[in-house]
């Protein structure tokens, strides 16, 4: 298993590329809460033949566990969204990377937002999908960090192995159903995360600061940026994808129908249609 030391943890990355001899860009895929860099292979592997794909889990997400004993460079990281761009930043210090695209999903875009701005230079062009602004209430931003707490806490290992119940699971998050082997996969995913990183980016992610900060940093960014929304995505709803691309004329907004929180998995051709499409890269040409 490939793991890299990023800031004292060791970090699980994956290239996907195509062996062709020519010199291709870099894209950096960067995946949500409580879940790993395996969900973006299938839209890495449509994109291989314009880009050399980095994917990597996140900090005690997916196979990048934190250490069971604190090293001194990991003893200090917290669990704000500033951290993990900055563990971003590392990340492409140590592949030697200069300038990369990316392409981050639901709170790994908003960590991409925030890294778009600390490093507007190292970013080409970057894709949000599933990502937004919110309006904070107290009231429903103290019963979801309850409720959340409450799932993070009670994961038993043995839930993955009834029947069915990854296909429940993934319900709340898609407009139409994966294929069982994926809707597995983040099931998986979610019941081995770090407990300390789970609930921590729940805080951090869905808070007061979050909701002032954000749709700063949306407003600033200079970097060319694709925000995708799914049309029923009951996460983050449409509509805040679509405040959040108005503030900045920097972000061109498109909306997927018929999908939810995972677009890209949902409805992937016209997904790809779409991202090729900002990129300026040729469509595709299927048999």
């Amino acid at each position: 298993m490939p793991l890299i030391e990023i800031r004292g943890v060791e970090h699980f990355y994956e290239w996907i590329r195509s062996e062709t001899g020519k010199t291709k860009p870099v894209m950096v895929f960067v995946h949500g809460w409580a879940g790993s860099g395996r969900y973006w292979e299938s839209t890495a592997q449509a994109l291989v033949d314009d880009f050399d794909c980095l994917l990597y889990d996140l900090r005690g997400f997916g196979r990048s566990r934190l250490p069971l004993l604190q090293v001194e460079d990991a003893a200090t990281l917290t669990y704000e969204l500033e951290e993990y761009a900055e563990d971003l930043a590392a990340l492409l210090d140590a592949f030697q990377l200069e300038k990369v695209y990316l392409n981050a999903h639901s709170m790994g875009a908003s960590v991409a937002t925030l890294f778009l701005n600390l490093y507007p230079q190292r970013v080409e062009r970057a894709i949000l999908t599933c990502s937004g602004i919110f309006e904070y209430d107290e009231k429903a931003f103290a019963a979801f960090h309850k409720f959340g707490g409450y799932v993070v806490k009670v994961r038993p290992r043995w839930l993955g192995k009834i029947p069915f119940v990854d296909k429940l699971f993934m319900k709340r998050f898609l407009y139409r159903p994966l294929a069982t082997s994926i809707s597995r996969a983040f099931l998986e995913d979610f019941l081995t995360a770090d407990y300390e990183a789970a609930l921590g980016t729940i805080f951090t992610s869905v808070s007061k600061e979050a909701s002032e900060v954000m749709p700063q940093e949306f407003a600033k960014l200079t970097v060319p940026t694709l925000l995708v929304s799914g049309e029923f995505d009951q996460i983050i709803p449409a509509e805040m994808g679509r405040q959040a691309a108005n503030l900045s004329d920097r972000v061109e907004y498109v909306l997927i129908p018929k999908t939810a929180h995972f677009p890209m998995l949902e409805d992937r051709e016209t997904y790809l249609q779409k991202v090729r499409k900002f990129l300026g890269i040729a469509e595709e040409v299927t048999a």
